[in-house]
């Protein structure tokens, strides 16, 4: 009797379980439908308090980031680490277990000890000739700061190997499984941060145009697939994202291909946004703007001109270069956005963090930025940048790699073999 029981109600507690799993799935099922189904998001007033707190945001956003670039290169650069900052927290809380970090003080500062490493090592390489050239002058801080570019990167590995040893020093039995994987994490991270960030630093200085452009475009795309998912959005795009929609994408795509022409022509016409920066220095930019910045004109067609006041119109030919941009900032960057979704789908979380109310992290923010970021670098190294030696190259490399008696000497050389070919054509 007591088995037939037992049995009675094993039978009747399933189908009460099955039942509950499937009144979770059709709420989730609803939920995607509201989203984007058959009712538009407009149609949701409780969507409006959570637009208008992201639109606050942006704007604050914005703002702030206009200012900075006004500032110019350093404090761009200075942005950009501190954004590194917020996502290695973001990204060290992701896994961080309070309960293991309790019973290894000091091991949650390794962490921080290899990111801060990694800094040196990555920014250190991409300004060691900015830093050369600003302090040219004086011959003592010159030969200070040439030593450590020299030796930087035995520097940095000396630092690495210092933390490595620190990390199997602090091993402790029954907590090897978290400590390596903190510690395969902690290098993922430094991944993902520093991947991004060096070829952000590196745009900066090659031009604040040539991050400025590629930033804002996403930025656009961002907002205008938020803009036309929210008013238009019916159709899902792809399953990581339950709230993205083709409508969305498409609106976005073509608003963010429209302004990167756009914001190609109105940006480059600024010296400021244009010229690279080969020190460290805030002073204000002058330069030869190049072929790309200079404007050229362009004769419109018969049945074109007859509906506008102009006959002719002038475009900078760095605007076609613009289009790519643009291109890929409206079709392939989202796919980071799609990326950053799985993720944390895979760790069961909303948002990154909630530093920025309406948005969450710093993380949520970069994750489109952080695939732009190295296209941008790799499209202006491949198809912008000159393949031959220039002038300012050949002296970079003269400033970094030769002291101050071997630059006066080679001064001296180039003196003597120029007069001697001036003679000789004479």
């Amino acid at each position: 009797m007591q088995k037939d029981k037992d049995t009675n109600t094993s039978a009747v507690s399933t189908p009460t379980t099955r039942n509950r799993h499937r009144k979770r799935s059709n709420e989730a099922d609803a939920e995607v439908s509201k989203a984007n189904g058959d009712h538009l998001l407009v149609h949701d007033k409780n969507k409006y308090k959570s637009m208008l707190t992201r639109a606050y945001s942006s704007l604050w956003m914005i703002g702030g980031f206009a200012l900075i670039i006004y500032m110019g290169h350093l404090y761009i650069t200075a942005m950009v680490i501190v954004i590194q900052i917020f996502m290695a927290r973001e990204l060290f809380n992701l896994l961080r277990r309070a309960h293991e970090d309790r019973q290894l003080p000091g091991f949650r500062l390794l962490n921080w000890y290899f990111f801060f490493t990694a800094m040196l090592f990555v920014h250190g390489r991409i300004l060691n000739q900015r830093l050369v050239n600003t302090v040219t002058l004086d011959k003592v801080l010159y030969q200070l700061v040439s030593s450590l570019v020299k030796y930087h990167m035995a520097i940095c590995y000396s630092l690495y190997i210092a933390g490595f040893m620190w990390f199997i020093l602090t091993l402790k039995k029954k907590m090897y499984k978290y400590q390596f994987g903190q510690y395969a994490w902690t290098h993922m991270i430094l991944i993902v941060v520093f991947t991004q960030s060096s070829f952000t630093v590196a745009n900066i200085f090659e031009g604040i145009f040539w991050f400025l452009l590629p930033a804002s475009l996403i930025v656009i795309n961002d907002i205008a697939a938020y803009i036309f998912g929210f008013f238009f959005g019916r159709t899902p795009l792809i399953k990581l994202s339950p709230k993205k929609t083709w409508e969305g994408f498409i609106g976005a795509s073509v608003t963010t291909i429209i302004s990167a022409f756009l914001l190609a022509n109105l940006m480059g016409h600024s010296q400021w946004l244009t010229c690279p920066r080969k020190d460290l220095s805030t002073g204000w930019l002058h330069c030869d703007p190049g072929p790309l910045f200079k404007p050229e004109s362009y004769a419109l067609p018969g049945w074109i001109a007859l509906f506008l006041p102009w006959k002719e119109i002038s475009i900078l030919p760095v605007q076609w270069h613009a289009l790519c941009i643009g291109l890929f900032a409206s079709i392939i960057a989202p796919f980071g956005g799609f990326f950053a979704s799985g993720f944390k789908r895979a760790f069961k979380i909303k948002d990154f963090g909630d530093s920025i109310p309406g948005h969450g992290g710093i993380t949520d923010r970069m994750d489109c930025q952080m695939v732009m970021a190295v296209f941008a670098y790799i499209y202006h190294q491949s198809f912008v940048v000159p393949q031959s030696f220039s002038v300012e190259m050949v002296l970079d490399q003269i400033l970094m790699n030769l002291s101050i008696e071997e630059q006066q000497a080679l001064y001296l050389r180039l003196g003597q073999m120029l007069a001697g070919k001036m003679v000789g054509q004479s």
